[in-house]
């Protein structure tokens, strides 16, 4: 199935902020809280994101690195995975928005993205 739009899932550690601001530009976006996932580990929240064919944003970006390679290295597809700078929520906000309204979600699938 094509998917034009990307939905997203924000890791624990991405403020609530920037899913209120996206969700006001009519983007679905999910926190960890939302889906009942605070606490869990990286490759749980992983797990979940691609289980829910979520583009995955957070700002810990070692351990999402290894967790990209480690899903290509053993054939898995994810969704997308955004490893975003620490700044105010609506810099975060703006620069996502900007690669959600260029990018397909189709397009996004399997990269690993820096913004």
């Amino acid at each position: 199935m094509s998917r034009l739009f990307a939905e997203v899932y924000l890791d624990e550690d991405v403020s609530v902020l920037v899913a209120a601001l996206l969700r006001s530009r009519g983007f679905r976006s999910v926190t960890t809280r939302d889906a009942g996932q605070l606490g869990q580990s990286d490759s749980a929240q992983l797990d979940y994101a691609t289980d829910h064919s979520l583009l995955f944003l957070t700002h810990n970006r070692t351990d999402f690195k290894m967790l990209h390679r480690e899903y290509l290295s053993a054939h898995r597809d994810h969704w997308g995975i955004v490893i975003a700078s620490r700044r105010v929520p609506t810099a975060i906000a703006g620069n996502l928005l900007r690669l959600l309204n260029r990018m397909t979600a189709d397009e996004l699938r399997n990269l690993l993205l820096y913004i």
